[in-house]
């Protein structure tokens, strides 16, 4: 019997902020979570974001952008939005959960040269990492 409790990230685009959460949730905590990610409209992966968690040995390459609506029918224990805008859509997710809530700058608008964008999705990863972390009762450096 899978004991484990369902997370579901949100956030606008579920091309960056979500996926990387979903990423580290599964890697970090897989044994308590099972974390999936969705959001208000579909894209696509963002390249970068797939960069940066591999320099931390997770591997989200393999991850699809995914509309909340595909998650409608799964128990939900914990729904958490990552930005403002997915947060509206949250009264409207079915079922009983607990929401939280912590809004992160959208990455893929990030101009610059090539480091500097993905030197601001790693400050973007490394901020989820540290809302995470304490938000399920452990630190980053354990």
């Amino acid at each position: 019997m899978n004991t484990r409790k369902k997370v579901l990230f949100i956030c606008t685009h579920n091309s960056a902020r979500s996926q990387m959460a979903e990423g580290y949730m599964n890697t970090r905590y897989g044994d308590r979570f099972e974390a999936f990610s969705g959001g208000t409209e579909v894209t696509k992966v963002h390249p970068v974001a797939i960069t940066v968690m591999k320099e931390i040995g997770i591997d989200i390459s393999s991850h699809r952008s995914k509309l909340i609506d595909e998650f409608y029918h799964t128990p939900i224990d914990i729904v958490m939005t990552v930005c403002d805008s997915a947060k509206g859509f949250c009264p409207f997710f079915p079922g009983k959960h607990e929401e939280i809530h912590f809004s992160f700058p959208d990455p893929s608008g990030l101009t610059g040269t090539d480091e500097e964008i993905h030197a601001g999705f790693r400050e973007i990863r490394d901020a989820i990492r540290s809302w995470i972390d304490p938000t399920f009762g452990v630190t980053s450096n354990q």
